[in-house]
């Protein structure tokens, strides 16, 4: 079967994009599929570059990758693709709409209010919530252009910060905690990943750089798991996820709060999902297999 790895991007997020694509290209069974790299730049390369191909697997992160344009282009032209659809994608990739969605299943995520560029800030809102905070762009991910506030003077230069990487930002509240990330192949909940990091938040560099943070399995108390298990699978469902997903949690005396879900989450050596995958007793080229086959069977239409 010809796979063509689709990497790079246009997003803020190009630089882990291609180091993603790198990983999967040098990982796949060179027996079972014929590797094709697409590097793309633009918008435009896409089609001419997808058109003929068996499967693609989606290699990109944040715009025009996790936010259901590529998946909708890949439909219009009938090409396989790795991952959740159009509708999935664009919900989780949509801060807002996802913690609305969240809330409406009566799954706990931590307060937030949206601020628009050019909108006056609500200052009564945001002392309402509290400090800290967290500052972050709506559609984004790596952490990329997000900040913890500790005083209202940071907030300003943080919002503006925020800004220049999306047109809304999300003002949340910072939960101090553990925090969790849970890995979903196929609906089920793989090894829960524990992430402890020397910084106050789960930053860029502690994702991606080696020694950037400690992540491991966890066994948490099963009534506690249960809990995890069960936002879980909520969110999964309701969002009418397919094939893989990462969902990011933190846990505070014994209460779970859902913080965001990504529909293409990192696959750097680094990163949190192939970890889960390698303690649930999958090499990283058999849980690449494994998206395949899936993504095959279930469709994305």
């Amino acid at each position: 079967m010809q796979i063509g790895v689709v990497m790079g991007g246009v997003s803020t997020e190009k630089e882990i994009s291609q180091l993603t694509g790198k990983y999967i290209i040098d990982s796949l069974d060179k027996h079972k599929y014929e590797v094709l790299p697409i590097p793309i730049n633009t918008k435009y390369e896409l089609i001419d570059r997808v058109k003929c191909l068996e499967f693609a697997f989606i290699a990109l992160h944040g715009t025009f990758g996790e936010d259901g344009k590529i998946q909708a282009i890949l439909d219009s032209m009938d090409v396989p693709y790795s991952g959740s659809g159009v509708l999935s994608s664009a919900l989780c990739m949509d801060k807002n709409m996802c913690k609305k969605i969240i809330s409406s299943d009566n799954i706990a995520t931590p307060k937030w209010i949206m601020i628009r560029r050019g909108e006056k800030i609500d200052l009564d809102k945001i002392k309402e919530i509290g400090l800290p905070l967290i500052v972050k762009p709506n559609n984004g991910g790596s952490s990329i252009g997000v900040a913890l506030i500790h005083n209202m003077d940071e907030l300003k230069d943080s919002i503006e910060e925020a800004l220049k990487y999306d047109e809304e930002v999300m003002i949340e509240e910072f939960i101090k905690g553990e925090e969790i990330t849970c890995c979903m192949l196929d609906g089920q909940l793989l090894p829960i990943l524990s992430i402890k990091t020397n910084k106050e938040i789960f930053d860029y560099s502690s994702k991606y750089d080696d020694g950037g943070a400690e992540e491991t399995p966890i066994n948490l108390p099963e009534k506690l798991y249960k809990k995890v298990e069960e936002a879980c699978k909520k969110s999964w469902n309701s969002f009418k996820l397919s094939v893989y997903a990462r969902i990011d949690i933190i846990i505070r005396e014994e209460e779970i709060y859902v913080l965001e879900i990504n529909t293409l989450p990192g696959m750097t050596k680094n990163s949190l999902f192939p970890k889960s995958a390698e303690a649930h007793g999958l090499s990283f080229s058999e849980l690449l297999d494994k998206i395949i086959e899936s993504s095959l069977k279930k469709g994305n239409s």
